[in-house]
C-alpha cells in the first residue's frame, strides 16, 4: 500500500516520504493467559521529529478487535528519540476463548508524522503488523521446550501434509533434504492452526528437514526420519544436538 501510494504521488507530482521512524522489539508476540498483561516496547528512532504511535488489535480475518483484548495507550505521541511501551491486556470476555489451543489476534502500530513544512509533499503512515497467540495458562510449556517434534509428515503429491496435533500455532518456514541445504525461493510458508493440518508445497525429500519459527523468533531445522509414507521427527538427532 504504502508503494502504491508513493507512485501516486510521483504521478501527481508530489514528493512522498516513507522513512519508518516507530519501531517495535519484537515481529511475533505470545500472551500468556495466567499473566496480567503483555508489555512491548516501542521507540521514535527518528533524531529530529515527533511522531504519534497508533495501536491496536485485530482479529484472525483481520477485523478490528473489540472484545477479549485491549491495547493500551490506542494512541500516544513520542518525541525525538524517545521509548515507550503499550501493553495488551485481557478483558474478562478472554476467559471465553479457548483454553485447550492458541487464539491468533493481530497487533498493529501505526506511526503518524508531524504534518510537513515543505509544500507538495505527501507523508506515508507507515504500520507494523505482527502476529500475536493468546496462549492460555493451561498449555503453558516448560521453558525452551519445543513443540516442533510432535510434528508429523505425510508424504501426498507435491509435498508434505503436516499434522500438528500441539495446541499451538506452527509455522512452516520451509522444507529441504538436509542441513546444508537451502530453501526453494519459491517456498511459501504456511501457517498451520492447532490440532488441525495443513498441505504444505514442496519436493517430495527422502529425508526431510523442517525449519520452524519457535517462541522467541529462532528458526530451528528438526530432520525427519520416513517409514513409508510417514515422517516423525528424528529424535536421536535431537538428543545429539
Amino acid at each position: 500500500m504504502a508503494t502504491l501510494l508513493a507512485v501516486c504521488a510521483l504521478c501527481a507530482g508530489l514528493s512522498p516520504t516513507a522513512q519508518g521512524a516507530i519501531a517495535l522489539d519484537r515481529t511475533r508476540a505470545i500472551y500468556p493467559g495466567g499473566e496480567r498483561g503483555l508489555v512491548m516496547n516501542i521507540s521514535n528512532d527518528s533524531s529530529q521529529k515527533p511522531y504519534l504511535a497508533q495501536a491496536w488489535l485485530e482479529d484472525a480475518q483481520g477485523k478490528p478487535l473489540k472484545d477479549y483484548l485491549v491495547a493500551t495507550p490506542p494512541m500516544q505521541r513520542l518525541e525525538p528519540g524517545q521509548k515507550s511501551v503499550i501493553r495488551v491486556s485481557a478483558m474478562p470476555s478472554a476467559a471465553s476463548l479457548p483454553q485447550d489451543r492458541e487464539s491468533l489476534f493481530y497487533f498493529s502500530v501505526r506511526e503518524v508524522p508531524p504534518k510537513s513544512e515543505r509544500p507538495n509533499v505527501l507523508q506515508l503512515a507507515l504500520q507494523t503488523k505482527i502476529k500475536l497467540f493468546y496462549r492460555p495458562a493451561d498449555i503453558t510449556p516448560e521453558r525452551f521446550s519445543r513443540h516442533d517434534d510432535q510434528l508429523v509428515l505425510h508424504k501426498v503429491s507435491g509435498g508434505f501434509r503436516v499434522e500438528n496435533p500441539t495446541p499451538y500455532y506452527m509455522t512452516v518456514l520451509g522444507i529441504t533434504g538436509g542441513l546444508k541445504q537451502s530453501v526453494a525461493k519459491d517456498f511459501k510458508t504456511v501457517m498451520i492452526e492447532p490440532k488441525s493440518s495443513a498441505t504444505v508445497p514442496s519436493q517430495v525429500f527422502a529425508t526431510p528437514h523442517l525449519i520452524t519459527i519457535n517462541d522467541f523468533g529462532g528458526k530451528p531445522v528438526l530432520p525427519f526420519l520416513c517409514h513409508g509414507e510417514v515422517c516423525r521427527a528424528d529424535t536421536d538427532a535431537l538428543h545429539n544436538h
